[in-house]
């Protein structure tokens, strides 16, 4: 499926940062979208900035943080006889902070999206992208993935997770028409650190891989097209993680405490 003219993709938390701009570029590519987040409004508009390049856009206001989400909305696209043949799951959030500290709510709610939700999306789409003999899963993880992540530390927990199903999944879908991608950004420049409760703070470290979010979609759908298992976007998080390869995990967790502090 090296063309994604009149394909059907599904971008979960899409209202906004990556999800956006991956409906934005899957749409540049011919590509119809179902498009879900809780921010109905936000929806709106990025759908209707979709449909101008000629694309049909189906939006779906869906709190996927809820337990028997991911069956609940595989349903409703079901209903809708959609076939979706790309699945972007881009939904989740972090939270920032001594671990000791934050909020177990917030945590609770962060594993169920980040974890729960997106393997159970995998899967339920998934399914059906293999007994139709073509499909690419898309999963979003981070440099996060790849090591410790001292203020991050559940977030990060949650893409190393994510990075080794995703993985393990591009190992058991080969000869089923199907491909399994994770890319894996660093700092871009998008509403997570906020949300996260950095509240427009960025440590040095932050500020210099910062990049920007379609740069971030380009190199993911390039992989994924490609069918590569995954994909560390940015040459300076390549350079990062080929570096970890030289370090004790014990070290890389503190030069990254050292790195994301924002005194």
């Amino acid at each position: 499926m090296d063309s994604l003219n009149n394909r059907t993709a599904l971008v979960t938390g899409a209202s906004s940062g990556l999800g956006a701009e991956f409906a934005r570029q899957l749409a540049r590519r011919g590509c119809h979208l179902v498009l879900v987040a809780r921010r109905a409004d936000a929806l709106a508009r990025i759908a209707s900035e979709c449909e101008s390049q000629g694309v049909s856009v189906t939006v779906i206001s869906h709190d996927l943080s809820q337990q028997g989400a991911a069956e609940a909305l595989h349903s409703e696209v079901k209903s809708r006889d959609i076939s979706v043949d790309i699945l972007v799951n881009n939904a989740g959030f972090g939270v920032h902070g001594y671990f000791m500290s934050q909020p177990l709510a917030r945590i609770n709610d962060m594993l169920a999206l980040n974890v729960v939700t997106l393997t159970q999306l995998t899967q339920l789409f998934g399914r059906d992208m293999v007994e139709r003999g073509h499909g690419h899963i898309l999963q979003v993880g981070s440099v996060g993935s790849f090591q410790p992540g001292p203020l991050y530390g559940a977030y990060a927990a949650t893409k190393a997770y994510v990075l080794s199903l995703g993985e393990a999944l591009a190992c058991e879908l080969r000869g089923t028409g199907v491909t399994a991608t994770v890319v894996c950004p660093g700092v871009t420049a998008t509403e997570f650190l906020d949300s996260a409760g950095q509240d427009g703070k960025m440590s040095f470290y932050q500020k210099m891989v910062l990049m920007q979010a379609d740069e971030v979609v380009r190199q993911g759908l390039e992989a994924m097209l490609a069918g590569r298992p995954a994909v560390v976007t940015g040459w300076l998080n390549k350079l990062q993680i080929l570096a970890l390869r030289l370090v004790s995990r014990r070290f890389a967790a503190r030069a990254a405490l050292w790195g994301m502090r924002l005194d």
